[in-house]
């Protein structure tokens, strides 16, 4: 009877999100391997959307001998030799799955991070620490490359895929010369030159050293002197004059100040930068120079955001800018020859059509719940219009330009008494205690977004400014409000807030 040699397959895992490639990076190894006299066997299994991860392919393969192995359709812990994930945090999760181990697995990871839902939906900073992942990977690996594998892929006007085949290539994980990855590629006839560069960018970076995560980047230096969109001699003349009143700031407070007019101008007109600069000055009046004018800083940064909130005109100019047509033609890496087709949802509710109103209008009509009921259910319907073609362009275009009837509009006078409250309970926290006033300006971080998200965090302010009179003459007060909107960022139901508001009720 003659001995049957058995050989041990190699067992790959990838892990990838819709439209990065892990499809196509499996059919690359899947031809590598059978061109290169060796069996392979790719299985599949996709997650739920976004809620259960990437989709994992995974593949296992054995030189042929002439027989057909048996071989296993998914991956099993402590049973994989290379792990690949075309994002930091699904190499996490890899490890969490036990498909990572320090006695087998190398570990191949592009740095970038395409956050998740939970992570962007987050009232607070909901980023995951990328960092922690790093370390974790480097003890449960037995070898953990990673370097920015996304980068090198759009510089070279290609797909992750190319990258992290080029990362696996120069790993040595696999017994194929690398001449045997590029003619996989080569194969592949239209786009093969961009898979080709991103290929080698990313074998030539691996060959370097495994590498870590980049340091985190500084903030770039905006331009001295930025000038306003467009605009008439009058209104760059106006400008030019806050930027002047800017220079006469504390050294502390200009860099800030000068990002903040430059915000609001660019939200409304010279006019509304002016109004800027006389409400942050009326606090710097307050403000302590031995304390380094935190407080001033503060309400320059924050004072800007409250400004220059999302209305229906804001998100209309900003989804018809030329600058955001090239920036999505940029990150998706469309050539001048190709055209793109862009699809935005929009799902207006009644509160936007009564701030859009005049006035005394907006306010006649929310006072008559019928005719509000009525608005709702004719324009409360979410749409998919196609800003690429003129008709939605053109009237998306024409709503933007309604920004000069933006003061006498409800929704503009209901922001406005919104902020004139915030910046007296500033004044009057700061007599009391300067470390109070501070986390008082900090509070307005809660109130971000547009629509539902607009309202929920202005609910949750208003509910921790309703406690600012029960702690602001305690020494411990400013501690409590930090607290406080601590709480109001940890969930968006707001469930730890209210429980937060009914400790300080005992108080």
């Amino acid at each position: 009877m003659n001995a049957v040699v058995r050989e041990r397959p190699i067992s790959i895992a990838i892990l990838a999100v819709g439209g990065q490639g892990g499809g196509v990076l499996a059919g690359w190894l899947v031809e590598l391997a059978e061109h290169n006299g060796w069996y392979v066997q790719a299985t599949s299994v996709p997650g739920v959307a976004q809620r259960t991860g990437a989709t994992i392919y995974y593949l296992e393969m054995v030189p042929f001998s002439g027989r057909v192995p048996v071989l296993a359709m998914m991956p099993a812990p402590g049973d994989v030799d290379v792990v690949v994930a075309a994002e930091l945090m699904e190499a996490g999760r890899a490890i969490q799955r036990g498909l990572v181990s320090p006695d087998r697995t190398t570990l191949i990871a592009s740095s970038h991070r395409a956050l998740g839902i939970m992570e962007k939906t987050a009232p607070g900073d909901g980023i995951a620490n990328s960092r922690a992942v790093e370390a974790i990977a480097r003890k449960k690996a037995k070898r953990f490359i990673v370097h920015d594998l996304q980068r090198l892929a759009e510089a070279n006007n290609s797909v992750i895929s190319a990258s992290l085949f080029g990362a696996i290539a120069a790993s040595g994980a696999l017994p194929f010369p690398r001449e045997a990855f590029e003619a996989t590629i080569g194969a592949g006839g239209k786009g093969a030159a961009a898979s080709l560069a991103a290929f080698s960018a990313a074998a030539e970076a691996v060959a370097l050293g495994d590498g870590a995560l980049p340091a985190p980047k500084s903030i770039p230096a905006l331009p001295a002197d930025p000038k306003p969109v467009g605009g008439s001699a009058q209104e760059r003349g106006e400008y030019d004059r806050a930027v002047a009143r800017v220079a006469e700031l504390p050294m502390e407070v200009r860099s800030m100040a000068a990002i903040g007019l430059r915000n609001v101008v660019d939200f409304q007109d010279a006019a509304y930068g002016h109004l800027y600069l006389d409400r942050l000055g009326e606090i710097l009046t307050l403000d302590d120079a031995g304390r380094g004018y935190v407080l001033g800083n503060e309400t320059a940064k924050y004072l800007s955001k409250a400004m220059a909130y999302d209305d229906v005109i804001r998100v209309a100019d900003l989804k018809t800018r030329a600058s955001r047509f090239a920036r999505v033609k940029n990150e998706l890496g469309v050539a001048d020859d190709q055209v793109i087709h862009v699809t935005e949802f929009m799902h207006p509710r009644v509160e936007e059509i009564c701030g859009a109103m005049p006035v005394r209008l907006g306010r006649w009509v929310e006072a008559r719940p019928g005719l509000t009921r009525l608005i709702d259910r004719l324009v409360n319907k979410g749409r998919h219009v196609r800003t690429d073609g003129i008709p939605w362009f053109v009237a998306l275009y024409l709503l933007s330009g309604m920004r000069r009837f933006r003061r006498g509009m409800l929704r503009h006078a209901t922001e406005e008494a919104h902020i004139a409250a915030w910046l007296a309970s500033v004044r009057r926290a700061v007599l009391l205690n300067y470390d109070l006033a501070v986390e008082v300006v900090r509070c307005r971080r809660l109130i971000k977004g547009y629509s539902d998200t607009h309202s929920r965090g202005e609910a949750k302010f208003d509910k921790v400014m309703s406690a600012l009179p029960l702690v602001e003459n305690r020494p411990d007060g400013a501690d409590w409000i930090r607290r406080l909107r601590e709480a109001a960022l940890l969930d968006e139901d707001g469930k730890q807030l209210d429980g937060a508001l009914k400790t300080v009720a005992t108080l």
